[in-house]
């Protein structure tokens, strides 16, 4: 087997896999593109609380809907990704970056899930004789923005899809908001920051906590909203929607939840 001999990658050949699935993205800027998910391990993070406590405290108004499937994961062979893209019949569409890797979480930039997905890529691209140089294999990753990302990772990220936390996700401030983050983040050519919106006022916060102290550009502004089931999807998206006319930011919604509801792993 192909291991990764990078200093300080400990010969890695797993990563920490909590489930994996063939989709389309359902939100940000490539919404639409066929993707395959690759959910890790472990979150920094913890929104709406353990089991949505800070929201039915009233501390939140939204709770993570990925908890219960973060939380879990099993150390997945390299190999094993190639032959799940074999199995669905799109290992030649991923090579093509004819569909997207989504690199998500939990949050995938926590230090050893960095190295592994850095590593897994390394291997598979040497495996294949791609040059390293080669970015028809298209990675994005989903991030909350407060890990900075290393090198061995950031030179292999086609998309950097960062959804910082505002203080509608219950967590403390010092812990949402990483400077020094979010400027690595910003000197990649290619990066999109989505805000989820529960009301007016979180377009308040954002633009003053991140959009003026960083010199956020507004065309690089996603908002979606703060929804997780189908009942409240229209009247959710019609909200950000106005709200995307009202302050001049581009209003998207959350497509997969119309498709599948709850349901993860679609």
């Amino acid at each position: 087997m192909l291991q990764n001999q990078t200093p300080g990658y400990f010969n890695m050949d797993t990563l920490n896999i909590a489930e994996d699935f063939y989709s389309v993205q359902g939100e940000g800027h490539t919404t639409g593109v066929p993707a395959y998910f690759i959910r890790l391990k472990a979150c920094n993070l913890m929104c709406g609380g353990a089991d949505g406590s800070l929201m039915k405290d009233g501390k939140a108004t939204w709770w993570c809907d990925t908890e219960y499937v973060w939380r879990k994961g099993l150390e997945k062979p390299f190999q094993y990704l190639e032959d799940k893209w074999r199995d669905e019949n799109i290992l030649d569409w991923v090579k093509e970056g004819r569909v997207n890797l989504i690199w998500t979480g939990g949050e995938p930039t926590i230090p050893k899930n960095q190295r592994a997905i850095a590593a897994f890529l390394q291997w598979f691209y040497d495996k294949h004789g791609i040059p390293r140089n080669d970015f028809k294999i298209y990675n994005e990753i989903e991030t909350n923005g407060t890990i900075y990302i290393e090198d061995n990772l950031f030179e292999k990220l086609s998309q950097i899809n960062c959804s910082v936390k505002l203080e509608n996700s219950g967590m403390e401030k010092e812990r949402r908001i990483r400077p020094e983050a979010l400027e690595r983040i910003m000197s990649h050519k290619n990066y999109w920051f989505k805000f989820v919106i529960s009301k007016e006022d979180c377009l308040k916060e954002i633009e003053r906590d991140f959009i003026k102290p960083f010199n956020i550009p507004a065309k690089g502004v996603l908002m979606m909203p703060g929804l997780d089931k189908q009942e409240n999807y229209h009247e959710r998206t019609k909200f950000c929607m106005e709200m995307g006319k009202k302050y001049g930011y581009t209003a998207l919604t959350r497509l997969h939840v119309s498709a599948w509801d709850q349901t993860t792993g679609v």
